[in-house]
């Protein structure tokens, strides 16, 4: 891979820390370049990765869709142009996708993504938005970004609509993952709070400039960050530990349009492969625990987290009405009391 495409997709927090300076001998050189390699090492978990084309979908897009003459396959609404994948058009009550045909074995991947979200609505006047799995079932339509409800695997959703009235200060476009198990459900009234395990705001539509999703998972660990600002560098979106994610599944990717609608087109995915250095005891668990079910450690945790996040402003101003309306009555008892008691030390002098 070419040294400036390697460079551009790291995360901005590496890149960011490369500034010249002076060196003043041969010695601080070599400390500084030795210290240097150490803390790269030390970022990357030592690992190496490789450009899976099996997986990794980029133009020109040869035979995407017809029948075995590529790792694709098109569903629904979806079709293949020059430029793009675009999962739907910017009509009313479509859905596309494009699914792997192929399983994932990896133990550790990254998948970056370019995508584009425009159309002709007006801010909150479009929808519904886009996801990228990686899941157990595949070419299913639903009602979850275009694909089934009580998915088994992960799912990254770039919510573009606001389905629930209050939403709590949270700015939409919206990106949050989901981890289902078979029989976990996506609540669409309240988009997703219920089982979200975290997210960012992103305001990607109708830019002049491309705009990336990044996922890794390494380590049984889940990061999700986003380059949408035209300046080639990553934010943090996500970050959490404890995912546990089975191997074999499929990398897919889906739109909906509902009465409000928009382009939803997939770029490209590019899908790497990480080689990561692993102890051997971490090698040892790893085999001994075989994972069967996706699932996220301290779950209930996190729901419960989100849960009194979301009550916190209520509780708030009902705490505060409630203190003032409290200091407001016992003020009112201390002036009659007050005045009472005046009243009568007043009559003791006469």
């Amino acid at each position: 891979m070419a040294a400036a495409s390697r460079r551009s997709r790291l995360p901005s927090r590496v890149t960011s820390r490369r500034k010249r300076m002076p060196f003043k001998s041969p010695f601080t050189l070599v400390l500084v370049v030795l210290t240097a390699s150490r803390c790269f090492a030390d970022d990357d978990h030592e690992m190496e990765e490789f450009l899976k084309r099996e997986f990794s979908l980029t133009k020109p897009y040869q035979g995407v869709g017809s029948f075995g003459s590529s790792h694709w396959e098109l569903m629904g609404d979806a079709m293949v142009t020059t430029e793009q994948v675009r999962l739907t058009a910017d009509m009313q009550s479509r859905q596309g996708a494009v699914w792997s045909r192929i399983p994932c074995h990896l133990k550790d991947w990254e998948m970056q993504v370019h995508f584009k979200v425009h159309g002709q609505g007006k801010k909150n006047l479009n929808g519904d938005g886009l996801a990228i799995w990686y899941t157990k079932e595949r070419m299913q339509k639903g009602p979850v970004f275009g694909n089934m409800d009580n998915f088994t695997g992960l799912g990254v959703f770039v919510d573009t609509y606001p389905n629930e009235e209050k939403h709590l200060e949270r700015i939409f476009p919206f990106i949050l993952a989901m981890v289902g198990n078979g029989s976990i459900s996506y609540d669409h009234e309240r988009d997703g709070r219920p089982t979200e395990l975290g997210g960012c705001n992103a305001m990607v539509r109708n830019l002049k400039h491309d705009t990336f999703l990044f996922i890794r998972y390494i380590r049984r660990r889940l990061t999700v960050m986003i380059d949408i600002d035209g300046q080639h560098e990553w934010r943090d979106c996500l970050d959490i530990p404890g995912v546990r994610l089975p191997r074999g599944y499929y990398f897919g990717a889906t739109a909906i349009t509902g009465d409000l609608s928009d382009n939803h087109d997939i770029v490209s995915l590019k899908l790497y492969q990480l080689t990561v250095l692993r102890s051997k005891k971490e090698e040892e668990e790893e085999e001994e625990e075989e994972i069967t079910i996706p699932s996220v450690d301290n779950m209930e945790l996190l729901r419960s987290g989100d849960g009194e996040e979301g009550m916190s402003s209520i509780a708030l101003f009902f705490t505060v009405l409630f203190s003032m309306l409290g200091c407001i009555f016992l003020l009112i008892i201390g002036l009659v009391v007050y005045s009472h008691w005046s009243e009568s030390r007043r009559k003791r002098f006469y």
